[in-house]
């Protein structure tokens, strides 16, 4: 029987591991992930059978990659940067001159590239990333190097994801092409907010579900459980009497942010979801039938986690803030694995 060649990869900038563990669900053995977040060493190594580096990125050597990728048959790199300074929120509101030291996390990714040489690259991020030098100069380091490449902004609910994120992905190939997948899914088949997270628990503003403590709601003040009682899903807060309207709001300036204080729908994927996703009036984040914000687990699951992810060990404290950040932060598990399944295609156009 033939041996099945193997790809070996480093996660760099790793975070919780969606990233790695869709790229595990896919067949690829992820070995290795690197992050500044120590806070997500839990996570990252509980969930996947790879070891958690405590590091950052711009110091990393080509010695210390290639320590964790010399017996595989194939190699895979990824860099999926934080987003926060190709985001248009960040560059709208940049003073000019003034620069994000982050902006550089993707030239130390390309030197990485560069000096490693793996078979296999791929990265994600925000899709305004496209339109910056910093990226051109990154597809002009592949092409160098001897990559082919692909890269798309992806619309999630194409490929089974119940949020609406979008997303700029890019796989490269020293072997030979490389293609990202056709949609999988057509807007009537769209996986739903119901399909999540329809199935489960109940619980209260404020309440942990007793046997998941991630399955956490964060708690509303008075007048903002007045405020999602009167909320209706897929409405926004010009649904309220006017005795519920934020002050803000009712200046012109704030009428332009309909979707803060909103209920989901359903029957239709979730919003993105962000590092505020526990916070009602951070975003279309409200419940669509309970009177709370969604919860953490619900949160990641629409994230496409699995329903069993844990994010820290069960003695510990469940606090609401870093763990939403930990899960906004997170490339999809699905995307991940789609990634990978493109990685693995690939090698049977080379053959």
């Amino acid at each position: 029987m033939a041996k099945i060649p193997t790809i070996k990869a480093v996660d760099l900038f790793c975070g919780a591991g969606g990233l790695t563990h869709g790229l595990v669900q896919a067949g690829i053995d992820v070995v290795a992930g690197y992050d500044i977040e120590e806070s997500c060493r839990f996570a990252f190594e509980h969930n996947n059978r790879a070891r958690f580096y405590n590091r950052d990125v711009t110091e990393l050597t080509r010695q210390d990659i290639l320590a964790h990728l010399a017996d595989g048959d194939y190699t895979l790199l990824a860099g999926c940067a934080p987003c926060q300074p190709f985001s248009t929120y960040s560059r709208t509101r940049k003073k000019p001159g003034e620069k994000d030291g982050r902006w550089n996390l993707l030239n130390s990714f390309g030197r990485l590239v560069s000096e490693v040489k793996p078979h296999f690259v791929t990265m994600e991020n925000v899709p305004g990333l496209a339109d910056q030098n910093v990226f051109n100069n990154f597809l002009a380091l592949l092409t160098a190097n001897g990559y082919r490449h692909d890269y798309r902004v992806v619309f999630c609910p194409d490929f089974g994801m119940a949020q609406t994120r979008r997303r700029l992905v890019l796989i490269a190939s020293r072997l030979g092409p490389i293609k990202l997948p056709s949609p999988t899914h057509k807007p009537e088949e769209y996986v739903t907010v119901q399909n999540v997270i329809g199935h489960l628990p109940k619980i209260a503003a404020g309440e942990t579900h007793k046997d998941d403590p991630l399955h956490k709601a964060s708690s509303l003040s008075p007048i903002n459980m007045r405020r999602i009682r009167a909320s209706v899903p897929g409405g926004s807060w010009l649904d309220w009497p006017e005795d519920l309207r934020a002050t803000c709001h009712q200046k012109e300036s704030g009428k332009t942010y309909p979707s803060v204080y909103g209920r989901m729908r359903w029957d239709e994927p979730a919003p993105t979801i962000t590092t505020q996703c526990n916070g009602f009036g951070n975003g279309r984040f409200g419940h669509p039938e309970q009177d709370r914000a969604i919860s953490l687990r619900e949160a990641a699951m629409l994230q496409s986690f699995p329903p069993d992810y844990s994010f820290l060990p069960l003695e510990q404290k469940h606090d609401m803030r870093p763990l939403a950040k930990m899960i906004g932060n997170a490339v999809p598990v699905r995307l991940g694995e789609i990634v990978g399944q493109s990685i693995k295609n690939s090698l049977a156009l080379t053959d």
